[in-house]
């Protein structure tokens, strides 16, 4: 008979409510609870455009792209529609 004692809840993604100063606390805790706090204060660096990456290189610059995409994401969720629209140009979890 399966258990389902290894199974657990997943943290949900705080919700802004116009607090900024709570939500960022704890939006902030949350991301760094999923590893992605590190790519919002630092960001990606691109590569300057003659610059040849090595295979790693390429490899570690497509993870951290694929990190802000994951934590854009999660910030896209925790904003209401109405301010949503106002940052859906932002290039990166950084800017946001």
């Amino acid at each position: 008979m399966a258990s389902d004692n290894n199974s657990f809840m997943q943290p949900a993604i705080p919700r802004f409510d116009g607090h900024y100063d709570h939500w960022s606390m704890l939006m902030e805790k949350f991301l760094r609870s999923k590893e992605y706090w590190d790519i919002v204060e630092n960001g990606v660096t691109e590569p300057v455009a003659e610059e040849t990456l090595t295979e790693a290189q390429n490899k570690a610059l497509a993870d951290r792209k694929l990190k802000d995409l994951k934590a854009k994401n999660y910030l896209f969720q925790a904003i209401d529609h109405s301010i949503l629209e106002t940052i859906l140009q932002k290039d990166t979890s950084k800017h946001i």
